[in-house]
This record gives structure tokens, C-alpha cells and sequence, in this order.
């Protein structure tokens, strides 16, 4: 091995160690070549070793391969951007009927269509799976008009899925496969559990009642979600995967896919984002954020007790890939603590977390209450002198649920960050440096709170008054077009 090599398979295996993850691959894609570290099993009760060709769940790693496939249809001229959804998928029904006539394509691949976050609802492993999925979304009640504010959508990926079935007469999974996997040579990439039981897979573990890693049954989600996070890969086919983006729209062999052109474009800011640990803005799906003055584009992905982290940085050449079987302490702490290290490592970029504010009593009173979406709660506490937050899945999704969901994250450490943008940062637990900013309406009263670009609605106080307080100042607009 190179000493790059020996580097990144001991950093890979300390870090793998220190957080307690029983399978974890690292890819990196610098200086012209692939270099991986891997480490550990592919589940504690049936251990395997990973490799880079063991596939891990992609959670929302999956919507760029969506959008990158909904925009090869865009460059062939069958699918417009600015076009209503309802021109490809005119049995859409929502409870706003003039938001179901306005919402834009664009608007969901940017997430400013105003759908929330989820929608709790299995519609089978058939053909007619996500068309079944866009059918329930009559029940599914807007967060914001359309075009008013970026929100980060599952509903709004999986209708985007509904166009591609719509326009092309195939399903998503086949769409997707003759669009990008088949022409890039993504032989390790797939959607159905038939596809990926016949090679080396990663399963999902969450802490048991012992505190060790517990294999969690339910492996991925249900097949109306696929198109906004239902892939299974591999390390070495998300770096060739982040290779073809950071090129010229040629796949390795020379067959053109798409112009670089259309890459670009997916990469320029289309929405402004506040206060998030993801990004600054979003591009057409990409999280774009810049780190010690150098642009990076990404985005995770989190699946039942399985995480993964695609970056890439198109001016330096580079991409990073991590992948990881644990739940958020240990998998997701090791997949940004992997990120980092890479960035340091190979390029010199370092990516510090803001120091948050000293308690503030008034401050801290003000924000504190539950804040809910279709599918958690967020409870932010006053605890002693300072702020605590937790993040559980409603108990009445938990009932109609068949399958195990993942563990509920209990209280840590909140902090309150400097500015006038009412943004905090989590600086314990799961969400350990996840941010966030707290959403107020014209009269300055706190309405909502967002967390990975996820909103969640104000419920109740739990402040010490039981009032909301009002604010001393109004919020700027959470977003600029």
C-alpha cells in the first residue's frame, strides 16, 4: 500500500474504533486516483468483512441519482423545470389545489414546493408503488405556498420519481437504471432487496439495551420512497459515481451522458439556506457550502442505523465517500468526523463548528417548546443553565408502524449561535454540530424550528411562563430566490 493508502486505513480504523461502528468504507477520489479504507463487519450477528464493494443502504443519497436522471430528461427536451408538475403528472391532488396547479418541477428538486419533510405511508413493493404514494399525498397538507421558503422534502422527491415513471412509461427503478446506472457502468447500484441479497450487504445496527450495536430489522424503506431515498451502493460506485459529476458528462469509457453543461447547472444556487449544518444553499438537489473559503457540493444520507456522506469539491478535483452500519452516535458522527479528516488531510480545508453564545435565560425561555412535523417531535428544554434538545418519532407513527423505526434521540446539549439569524447548533448526542434557526412570524413571535433543513411547526411552550414570548426582533426571510 501507499503511505496515502496506510494513512486513510488507519485513520478509517481508529475512527471506526473510537465511535464504536461495527462496518464503515471510505472512499476518496484525489490526485487522479481512488484510494479506500475499510473496516469492520456487515452485521454483528452474521459478520462479514467490509469492502468497497459492500453496499450500504443510501438513504438520500439517492435523490441526486433522481435529479441527475430528471435532468438528462430535461437536456433530451421531454421534461421542462419551470413547467407544472401537474403537465407530467396531472393526477396530482393536494388539499391546497392551487398549490397542486402551481408547484413547479424545479421546486422539487430545490425543496421550495412547500411539502413536508414525510408522509407515513406504504404502498407495497409492485410497479404501482409510487403511484399509490402520489395518490395519498391529497391528505398531505402544505408547510408554505409554493416557491415561499426551502424545506426539505421526501414527499417532493418521490413525486419527482412519479414524473419520470409518467414521461418515460417505465418504472422509477427502470428509468433510473437505462438513464445513469447501465451508461455509467454502476454494476453495484441498485433499489430492489432481490438485486442486492445476492451480494455482500450492510445492515443497519442501533444500540441494544446492553449499549451495544443491535442489528435493526427493518433494512431499508418501503418502495414508494425509493426515489427519495431507497438506493443501495457501494463505496467505489458513489466515488465513480462522484467522479462523472465532477467531469464532462462522459462516463469512463467515453459515452457521453449528459453535457457539463447540464452538471454545472445542477450545481449553481437556485435557493438561499439559513442556519444549516447541510449547506448554504441548494443547487438543483446539491447542498452547496462553502468550507474555509473553498465550495463544496454534497449531500447525506440516513437510513435505519445506516448513514452515508457524499462530498465533492468540482475546483480542487476531489471527492470524499463515507459509508457506515451504526446508528447517529456512532455512524453519523464517524461519517463527518471522515469528511473532515479528508478535507484536512488532502486538501488543506478545515471545517470548524461555530462556538455557541453563553447562556442567555430570556433567550432560552423564548425558544423552548415542542415543535412537531408529520413524523417527529423536537422538544427543546431549559435544563439548569442551558438548552437541551430531543428528537423522537410521534408514538402514533411508532403504532401503525409493521416494522422496527429507529431508536428516539434523547435530550442534548442545545447552544444559541451569534447573529440575527436565530440560529443554534446541537453540541451533543446523535446530532452532535447538526444547526439550525428558529422561524418567526412578521410580529417577531417564533412559529417553527428547522433542523437539516427539515421544519418543524411551533406546538406548545415549554417555557417557564408557558407563553411565547415575543421576539426582540423580527427574522429576515428564511430565503431568497
Amino acid at each position: 500500500m501507499t503511505d496515502e493508502q496506510d494513512a486513510l486505513s488507519e485513520f478509517v480504523e481508529a475512527t471506526a474504533t473510537k465511535y464504536g461502528v461495527p462496518g464503515v468504507a471510505v472512499g476518496v477520489w484525489v490526485d487522479g486516483r481512488a484510494i479506500y479504507g475499510c473496516h469492520g463487519v456487515t452485521s454483528v450477528e452474521n459478520p462479514l468483512p467490509v469492502d468497497e464493494d459492500t453496499l450500504f443502504v443510501l438513504g438520500s443519497v439517492t435523490k441526486p441519482f433522481t435529479a441527475t436522471a430528471l435532468m438528462r430528461l430535461v437536456a433530451e427536451g421531454r421534461i421542462e423545470l419551470d413547467a407544472p408538475v401537474r403537465r407530467y403528472v396531472p393526477e396530482l391532488a393536494l388539499p391546497d389545489e392551487r398549490a397542486a396547479a402551481e408547484i413547479t418541477v424545479l421546486q422539487l428538486l430545490n425543496h421550495t414546493a412547500g411539502l413536508d419533510w414525510r408522509m407515513s405511508a406504504d404502498t407495497g413493493e409492485g410497479d404501482d408503488a409510487l403511484g399509490a404514494y402520489v395518490a395519498k399525498m391529497s391528505e398531505v397538507e402544505l408547510i408554505a405556498p409554493p416557491g415561499a421558503r426551502a424545506s426539505y422534502s421526501q414527499v417532493g422527491y418521490n413525486l419527482a420519481g412519479r414524473i419520470m415513471e409518467r414521461v418515460t412509461g417505465r418504472t422509477y427503478e427502470q428509468a433510473v437504471a437505462s438513464l445513469l446506472f447501465e451508461p455509467l457502468g454502476l454494476s453495484n447500484t441498485f433499489f430492489a432487496t432481490g438485486d442486492v441479497m445476492t451480494r455482500r450487504f450492510s445492515v443497519g445496527h442501533n444500540v441494544g439495551e446492553d449499549g451495544a450495536p443491535a442489528v435493526a430489522r427493518q433494512w431499508k424503506d418501503s418502495r414508494g420512497n425509493n426515489p427519495g431515498g431507497g438506493g443501495a451502493s457501494s463505496v467505489a460506485d458513489l466515488l465513480r459515481w462522484a467522479r462523472f459529476h465532477l467531469g464532462d458528462g462522459h462516463a469512463q469509457d467515453g459515452t457521453r451522458v449528459m453535457s457539463a453543461e447540464a452538471l454545472r447547472r445542477m450545481r449553481e444556487r437556485t435557493v438561499e439556506l439559513r442556519g444549516s449544518t447541510l449547506g448554504d444553499a441548494f443547487g438543483i438537489c446539491w447542498f452547496l457550502r462553502d468550507v474555509d473559503g473553498v465550495r463544496t457540493v454534497g449531500h447525506g444520507g440516513s437510513a435505519n442505523g445506516q448513514f452515508t456522506e457524499l462530498l465533492i469539491v468540482p475546483e480542487r478535483d476531489f471527492a470524499v465517500v463515507a459509508m457506515s452500519n451504526a446508528g447517529p452516535d456512532g455512524g453519523l458522527a464517524f461519517n463527518q468526523t471522515a469528511v473532515r479528516w479528508a478535507l484536512e488531510h488532502y486538501l488543506g480545508v478545515v471545517d470548524r463548528d461555530p462556538e455557541p453564545l453563553p447562556h442567555d435565560e430570556e433567550r432560552a425561555d423564548e425558544v423552548a417548546g415542542t415543535y412537531a412535523n408529520d413524523m417527529m417531535t423536537l422538544t427543546i428544554a431549559v435544563e439548569g443553565a442551558g438548552l437541551t434538545i430531543a428528537c423522537a418519532i410521534k408514538p402514533e407513527i411508532r403504532a401503525e408502524a409493521d416494522t422496527e423505526l429507529p431508536p428516539d434521540l434523547p435530550p442534548a446539549g442545545l447552544g444559541l449561535l451569534p447573529g440575527d439569524a436565530d440560529a443554534y447548533i446541537v453540541t451533543g448526542g446523535g446530532l452532535k454540530g447538526q444547526r439550525g434557526f428558529f422561524t418567526r412570524d412578521e410580529g417577531g413571535v417564533i412559529t417553527g424550528a428547522d433542523l437539516a433543513g427539515r421544519l418543524f411547526q411551533w406546538v406548545s411552550s415549554q417555557s417557564a411562563s408557558g407563553q411565547r414570548r415575543l421576539g426582540r426582533r423580527p427574522a429576515g426571510p428564511t430565503t431568497t430566490r
